[in-house]
């Protein structure tokens, strides 16, 4: 098979552009293969082109006419399912696909490696509670490149405090990880994540009505008057007074004695 390339219990599928594992590949290959490369492919949520009638039923029809279009909707999750057959799987990279946080991995419990670098996963605790049930003898994770990892290659907004909360709560998650990302697991980490991990969260606060109601796309304040004139139109008053400045309520003359003027 094009692409398919096997050395020992290692198999690489890499850069095919598949949406999902291959039956074949999980047939000729699940039963003896420890590590599996799918690095460079297009692995994500389903997607289909079904076609619609413009009016009356939603129900996607077999044989369009002229009152149908074509509109792609999304399906279960489905890309990862040919992982099933890999069922002594040890290592699973899956670096520069297309996976966000609906990824589904099936049971994997001899896994002890697993990459997920530069994909589209932003909900951290989602995915940790999944890998925690599917994958418990894991003990390497890599997750950089993603938004879910906060560090500079994801946002220069980022810096070296938000990643070391990061790493904290990942092994408050996950507590038998031995390397995370790049960086292997220290006694110290692992002490603090027992500690501080459940507080490590990064939770978004939820907009309320107030504050809908205040933001700028709806509040347009400006410190004009309502009712600008034009630059040409002008107001004001002319006159002539007299007025004379004896000091007497100046603060430089409070240490300054009358002698002294």
């Amino acid at each position: 098979m094009a692409g398919l390339v096997v050395s020992g219990t290692q198999v690489s599928y890499i850069g095919q552009d598949c949406r999902e594992i291959p039956e074949h590949l999980g047939r000729d290959c699940g039963h003896f293969a420890k590590r599996l490369d799918l690095s460079f492919n297009l692995l994500r949520r389903g997607q289909a082109l079904e076609w619609f009638s413009v009016v009356g039923s939603r129900r996607p029809v077999v044989e369009p006419g002229p009152f149908h279009r074509l509109v792609s909707t999304q399906l279960p999750t489905r890309s990862l399912e040919g992982l099933s057959a890999f069922r002594s799987l040890e290592e699973l990279i899956l670096d520069n696909n297309l996976l966000g946080d609906d990824l589904v991995l099936p049971g994997l419990p001899q896994l002890h490696t697993l990459t997920l670098n530069k994909n589209q996963i932003s909900d951290l605790e989602c995915l940790l509670d999944h890998l925690a049930e599917v994958t418990p003898a894991l003990e390497y994770l890599s997750l950089l490149g993603n938004v879910a990892c906060p560090n500079e290659l994801v946002s220069l907004e980022k810096d070296e405090e938000d990643y070391k909360r990061y790493r904290c709560f990942v092994l408050y998650k996950l507590p038998n990880l031995k390397f995370l990302d790049a960086r292997k697991v220290t006694r110290q980490e692992r002490e603090e994540a027992l500690v501080r991990g459940a507080f490590m969260k990064v939770v978004k606060p939820k907009a309320s009505s107030e504050d809908v109601a205040a933001s700028p796309e709806r509040c347009h304040y400006t410190p004009l008057p309502s009712a600008s004139r034009e630059l040409t139109s002008h107001r004001g008053i002319l006159g002539k007074t007299r007025y004379v400045y004896y000091g007497k309520n100046s603060e430089g003359n409070r240490f300054i004695r009358d002698d002294q003027l």
